[in-house]
């Protein structure tokens, strides 16, 4: 890609980072709002992440519809759609907490992950061709994965703030705040996206694949377990933080450490402030270090780091730097928390890079097949619902700290894939 193409292209790249912080902001609203959820339907650990799953769901109704739709429409479109959908999704939250109903605010997550699902394919395959593939495509998912991070940072923070203590009266209503921010983010987002010119590189290409071919991205064995790859990671890195903001809020007596939700929300957003801090790094270095290097060296670690943290005692503590949220305000200082949530939050540096990392070994080599690719992978993106929804049913049963052990099975598979299953060995398939 010459210096003139790259100049012509960045309008579309910065409306495509700016969607990648949408997705955050959003996505990442559902699992704090467990804290609320329990505190005024007086739910278990279970039905506190079922939002997240909800959110989460749509991923797996929609993937594949969403692919479709991008091949059918092309980029501009299929964010524009999902601009309108994200709206009234979180527009159905804000009557949730109106209303005093959980099942609508449940609704209202679905119809949220529908939107996330269609920006999602979109995002990721036009920063991965922006960027010309390989390294460089990396390294462009990176840069948008850090602005991702920062808004994933901000999201906990403030429900964190708004909250304060949870007690009979917290509700929904109390979030609102948050709420209007995500409806003025999707309004101006909308607008602007309206006026920009996208080029769509990839849906041209796309129009060369025949129905009748005998050939999908499915014959690709390495873009299948990249596939599950998603899956797994979208679980390990919703529900390292979701469970750990559980947690912390717990009582003692039932298992918890705790704490008030603003300390227990400045925990979660540390842990996606490394991440912000991590992908920035990859972004910086992405150009000369390979996916495959990466994601091998992050996933190793992070086995490392939850595997101490679920044998440590959470009686040991260790002082941390978080961002603290009071209701007057939001700084920086330390913290005393367990040392296992310390080593949980390190794990966020991990999870960082290995987005952009798995999709790009993934969709290396696929060619044409590479729109269908993208709209299997955020069916696969449901994994961030289904795994945390497991690991809180295990942390009902036998408590948090045992449940982690399904965040190092991911990792454990991620680490495979890095190494051994990332590896083409379908080169035979014609891809133009």
């Amino acid at each position: 890609m010459n210096a003139q193409k790259e100049k012509s292209y960045g309008l579309p790249i910065l409306m495509m980072i700016l969607l990648f912080g949408m997705i955050s902001f959003v996505t990442n609203l559902a699992a704090p709002m467990g804290v609320v959820v329990k505190g005024q339907f007086q739910a278990s650990n279970f039905l506190g992440m079922l939002g997240n799953f909800a959110n989460f769901a749509a991923y797996a109704c929609m993937g594949i519809p969403a692919g479709m739709l991008l091949r059918k429409t092309g980029y501009k479109r299929t964010a524009l759609i999902a601009i309108v959908v994200g709206f009234v999704g979180v527009g159905i939250q804000f009557l949730s907490g109106v209303i005093g109903s959980f099942g609508v605010y449940l609704s209202g997550a679905f119809v949220a992950g529908f939107s996330m699902c269609m920006l999602n394919t979109v995002v990721n395959p036009m920063l991965n061709t922006l960027g010309g593939g390989g390294n460089k495509g990396n390294q462009l998912i990176q840069v948008g994965g850090t602005f991702n991070s920062f808004m994933g940072t901000l999201v906990p923070v403030l429900v964190g703030m708004l909250v304060g203590e949870v007690t009979k009266d917290t509700a929904i209503t109390d979030v609102n705040p948050v709420m209007f921010i995500a409806l003025g983010i999707f309004t101006l987002v909308g607008i602007v996206l309206t006026f920009v010119d996208i080029p769509e590189p990839h849906i041209a290409k796309a129009t060369n694949v025949s129905v009748s071919s005998k050939y999908s991205a499915w014959s690709f064995r390495h873009f299948v377990l990249g596939a599950v790859g998603i899956f797994v990671y979208v679980g390990v890195e919703v529900g390292i933080p979701g469970t750990l903001n559980l947690y912390l809020t717990e009582s003692i007596e039932k298992g918890g450490i705790g704490l008030l939700p603003a300390l227990a929300g400045s925990v979660a957003a540390t842990y996606w402030f490394l991440m912000l801090v991590g992908r920035f790094v990859g972004a910086s270095i992405g150009g000369k270090v390979s996916s495959k290097m990466m994601l091998t060296v992050s996933s190793s670690v992070g086995l490392v780091l939850v595997t101490v943290s679920i044998i440590l005692s959470p009686s040991t503590t260790v002082s941390m730097p978080v961002f603290q949220s009071t209701v007057t305000g939001i700084s920086f200082g330390m913290a005393q928390v367990p040392v296992n949530a310390f080593c949980l939050v390190l794990v966020g540096l991990c999870t960082s890079v290995m987005w952009g990392g798995i999709f790009n070994l993934a969709v290396e080599g696929l060619g044409k097949y590479v729109t269908a690719a993208s709209g299997i992978f955020m069916m696969m993106v449901c994994g961030g619902g289904i795994l945390p929804l497991i690991q809180n049913k295990i942390a009902d049963m036998f408590g948090f700290l045992t449940s982690y052990w399904v965040i190092f099975a991911g990792l454990a598979y991620l680490l495979y894939y890095a190494v051994i299953g990332s590896k083409n060995v379908n080169k035979n398939i014609p891809v133009e």
